[in-house]
């Protein structure tokens, strides 16, 4: 594997990533009938950019390696791929520019659920767009239109929660995001700690403004929790773990959003991110030959973008979804949307760089979801990162719980935990 040097001093801007370099980039070409065309709608920059950028370069990278590979179908791929800037109107504005003016055979966009639902009913549903949500995200998308092959809450904390109580017991403390995500997973912490004989003994939700912590990290001492459970997300809310490293609250941590997204461990200093277990189904330390033997993703990924800070858990998702579609396109013999939807309801995998050697992921056909293979990564004291545990981790809930089947019933739902699970409500 290429020897890269240490990030972290790179990264001591935070949220001032450089993601400027690819912020104003053109659209490529004017959307010839002899290609086949992408929209690539990611957050290069704004609120986002942090976790967006990687996005949108692991998006590249696929394209440009399908391509150089002769393409689809021999047809070459051209995307086009207007900043959204983070703002939701602006993505709606463009999704519709995407499908009724660029003709888009397929598009990926959006980081957080909130994005994905301005988008969704207004604009995917009602063109029938071939749509990729690819973050981890709370669950429970049942639409004939969306394939959303991020992990979902059920699988990330359904790795992690049950490793720490095992490991330091059975009392809970959550705090989590006060928006749709957040709220849906601190449901879904209750459902597993019931399912793990784990008790949840309090529970906080933090506005997206918020990034004064010490009156949380005062009642969690307070509690006394074997261990916290965290579901925070966006740059305010990384001053938690700066704020509980200098409290002295030392106390082990599951979450299902740090580090993979905003690789906290590289752009905190020791030991903020210490006793912090993540449930992913990708990091970029994750120990795969695919991913880090020399020639692998990681390597690929750093030749490309040689300045980029980091590759995350949703940039992976963007890249194997990418070659799921041309999977799926050739064994269709066309793009157009509905065939193409159902081959991928034919059950397409992908030697993803998440999957030990051997094994390939799996694209679900009733719902349209991923049976990942998911890991536990630890960061120690110094921020060094590793896996403590990993499996493959089955979407259950749409296909089992809810009975979600797109390949015999069309739907546009989001269901929850609270719909079938009296521990949630």
């Amino acid at each position: 594997m290429t020897k890269r040097v240490d990030r972290r001093k790179f990264l001591a801007g935070g949220a001032s990533i450089a993601t400027a370099g690819l912020a104003g980039c053109a659209l490529t070409g004017s959307g010839s009938s002899d290609t086949i065309k992408l929209g690539i709608l990611e957050d290069q920059s704004g609120n986002f950019a942090l976790v967006g950028s990687p996005k949108h370069k692991a998006s590249l990278l696929a394209i440009e390696e399908i391509n150089n590979n002769g393409g689809i179908n021999g047809q070459q791929i051209e995307y086009f791929d207007p900043d959204p800037q983070s703002n939701n109107q602006r993505y709606l504005e463009l999704t519709r520019r995407m499908i009724n003016q660029r003709n888009v055979d397929a598009l990926w966009a959006g980081y957080s659920s909130a994005t994905r639902e301005t988008i969704r009913e207004p604009a995917i549903d009602p063109n029938d767009q071939l749509y990729f949500y690819t973050t981890q995200y709370e669950g429970g998308v049942c639409d004939k239109n969306v394939f959303a092959v991020g992990p979902t809450a059920r699988q990330q904390l359904g790795i992690v929660l049950p490793y720490l109580v095992e490991e330091y017991g059975s009392d809970i403390y959550t705090i989590a995001a006060d928006y749709n995500f957040g709220q849906l997973s601190a449901d879904w912490v209750k459902v597993l700690a019931d399912e793990n004989d784990a008790n949840v003994i309090g529970e906080e939700f933090i506005p997206l403004s918020n990034s004064e912590f010490s009156s949380t990290i005062s009642r969690i001492q307070d509690a006394d929790p074997d261990f916290v459970m965290s579901m925070l997300v966006g740059s305010n809310h990384t001053s938690f773990y700066k704020q509980k490293a200098s409290a002295g609250l030392d106390i082990p941590i599951g979450t299902s959003t740090a580090m993979a997204q905003g690789y906290e461990h590289l752009r905190l200093d020791p030991p903020a991110m210490s006793n912090i277990y993540a449930g992913v189904n990708y990091m970029e330390e994750v120990p795969t030959n695919r991913n880090t033997k020399e020639g692998g993703f990681v390597d690929r990924y750093y030749e490309k973008f040689p300045d980029a800070p980091y590759l995350n858990e949703e940039a992976e998702n963007n890249y194997f979804s990418i070659y799921m579609y041309k999977r799926a396109v050739e064994q269709a013999g066309t793009t157009d949307q509905e065939e193409v939807k159902a081959a991928l309801e034919s059950g397409i995998t992908y030697p993803a760089p998440e999957a030990p050697d051997g094994e390939e992921i799996k694209l679900v056909p009733e719902t349209h979801h991923v049976n990942h293979h998911m890991w536990v990564m630890r960061a120690d004291e110094e921020h060094n990162v590793e896996a403590v545990d990993d499996r493959v981790i089955d979407e259950t809930f749409l296909k089992d719980t809810v009975g979600c089947d797109l390949t015999s019933k069309d739907e546009e739902t989001q269901y929850t935990p609270q719909d079938y699970y009296e521990e949630a409500g």
